[in-house]
């Protein structure tokens, strides 16, 4: 019966339900990614509001440890939840574990933005804590959320189905852009301030310290929204089947929510073999998958030190080459929403179309192409970025230059960063299936880690009379392109260890499906041999 399970999820037409998962587990991403880069856009209204010295010429700003610490802090939790969740995902159940994640998110949402304290540095500490444990529940969304969808999708589809429970990343920081331009907004209608050079007092209202408090707490809305319709999904039938090993219980489950039926047979339920059940670190293991594993860790770990590099470090990118005003000529209302616009715009025709090509043509022209082709256009143009630098700098090739920037995000979501998502739900067996994806999501989160603290310093001027207050003279935004260019390029000669999951079954990637003919070979086997024995022994 697990054979006939599996043959109908891959067969079974697309429902209603699968589009219902997609919007269950794509919400887990909205708030993921709303809650990890929307901290960007209040950076700098943290550094005025904790870290402004009385008769500077300049506002405040983060110092280095502290900047790197709220910037970084999440991603170290999201590691922490990858790896733990996405193990327990395969021994207590994808179901069991998924609406642990989501209420860690709410709850660590609501208190980054009732973080208080007598001092900044208490403050800080405080968001640090809190943003730390978001994470950990983000973490734990990846592993499961992708390894959900894979398993309820039928082949033909599937690339779709987990790229665009993945694309809701892309409506997550856009959401992000457009809800801060709206808080600022307001605020600054309510309470109209000047720049700091005109009145440094007048320019940062008491008010202004609810506007990223506000931000970061509307995160938790959309998961408190899906938490419901999360916690009435079924395990999957994959799980059930294959790792349970209770056919039964896996065609009833599907019948719940698919339009297929299963005829109930009395079937023995299958008992694990050490052959059959490998564990992660045995030499089959490896020898079937290890290459596989590095592969898609290798990628997604180059992959996310460019991306995450670019999406947190835009607004000091935008100051850099002047498109974004200095602090000084701006109040601190104004320069959150001059930033949330830039970003919103890099988002809106840049990052959101990235996404939902992938969507589109993954089940066309496969994983692989998609890849590959991503790192290369990204690797382009961001020698196009770095090579001329200086002439984007200069007055009127502002537009010039976000456009070059857009499309490589263009290509980052019409690439890698959509594919290392997809794959690692595809290629390893259903009992290391979660704990595989968790361990290549982790080796992203260690790149995003390294491009989150390491741009930071390494974009600094090579003068240091020009670097940010508090940081020593680095490589400049110029040479920092070129080593995200390189970190690309890297990305696409590991993607050759990644194999074309397009159009095969979950069972015909992992292997398991090769268990289950030997499996039923030895049994014919042993069948044969006892008749042509019954016929030749003597009574």
């Amino acid at each position: 019966m697990a054979n006939e399970v599996l043959n109908k999820l891959d067969t079974a037409k697309t429902q209603l339900y699968h589009f219902t998962a997609v919007v269950i587990a794509g919400m887990g991403f909205f708030t993921d990614a709303y809650d990890l880069f929307c901290i960007s856009l209040v950076t700098k209204l943290l550094g005025r509001i904790y870290y402004t010295i009385p008769g500077s010429p300049n506002p405040g700003t983060l110092p280095p440890n502290v900047a790197a610490a709220v910037n970084g802090v999440a991603f170290c939790g999201t590691l922490s939840g990858q790896l733990f969740f996405g193990w327990l995902g395969d021994k207590m159940g994808r179901k069991r574990v998924y609406g642990m994640t989501l209420m860690m998110m709410v709850l660590a949402s609501v208190a980054s933005g009732l973080s208080f304290g007598s001092t900044p540095s208490s403050v800080m500490g405080t968001l640090c804590f809190f943003r730390f444990w978001l994470g950990f529940g983000i973490g734990g969304d990846y592993p499961l959320s992708a390894t959900i969808m894979s398993e309820y999708a039928n082949k033909k589809t599937r690339g779709a189905f987990i790229a665009a429970v993945f694309a809701m990343q892309g409506f997550g920081i856009l959401t992000g852009g457009i809800i801060t331009l709206i808080v600022s907004a307001c605020f600054n209608a309510i309470y109209p301030s000047p720049a700091y050079e005109v009145n440094p007092t007048g320019s940062l209202p008491p008010q202004a310290d609810f506007i990223w408090r506000f931000i970061l707490m509307i995160g938790a809305a959309p998961a408190v929204l899906t938490y419901y319709w999360r916690m009435k999904m079924p395990e999957t039938a994959r799980y059930t089947a294959l790792v349970a090993k209770n056919a039964q219980q896996a065609a009833a489950d599907m019948a719940k929510v698919l339009q297929v039926e299963i005829a109930h047979e009395n079937e023995k339920r299958e008992e694990a073999t050490p052959d059959k059940d490998f564990g992660l670190f045995s030499r089959k293991f490896f020898k079937k998958h290890g290459w596989h594993l590095i592969g898609t860790a290798s990628c997604w770990f180059l992959l996310d030190i460019a991306f995450y590099s670019q999406n947190l470090f835009q607004k000091d990118i935008f100051t850099a080459i002047n498109w974004i005003p200095k602090g000084h000529t701006m109040s601190a209302m104004e320069e959150v929403y001059r930033i949330a616009r830039a970003q919103t715009l890099i988002a809106l025709c840049g990052t959101v179309p990235g996404y939902w090509f992938t969507v589109a043509l993954i089940d066309r022209i496969g994983r692989f192409k998609i890849q590959v082709g991503g790192f290369l256009f990204m690797t382009a143009f961001m020698l196009g970025l770095a090579f001329p630098y200086h002439h984007w700098t200069e007055p009127g090739n502002h537009v010039g230059f976000v456009v070059m920037y857009g499309l490589t995000f263009f290509f980052a979501n019409f690439g890698p960063n959509s594919t290392t998502f997809v794959v690692p739900a595809e290629i390893f067996p259903a009992r290391l299936r979660s704990t595989c994806h968790g361990i290549s999501a982790a080796a992203g989160k260690a790149g995003a880690i390294i491009g989150s603290f390491g741009f930071l310093y390494a974009a600094q001027n090579q003068n240091p009379a020009l670097t940010d207050h508090g940081y020593p003279a680095g490589i400049g935004v110029k040479n920092s392109l070129f080593v995200l260019a390189a970190c690309n390029l890297l990305g696409a000669l590991c993607t050759l260890l990644v194999p074309e999951s397009n159009g095969k079954s979950l069972e015909e990637m992992s292997g398991e499906n090769e268990d289950e003919d030997v499996s039923s070979s030895n049994d014919d086997a042993d069948v044969k041999i006892g008749a042509i024995t019954s016929k030749t022994l003597p009574v």
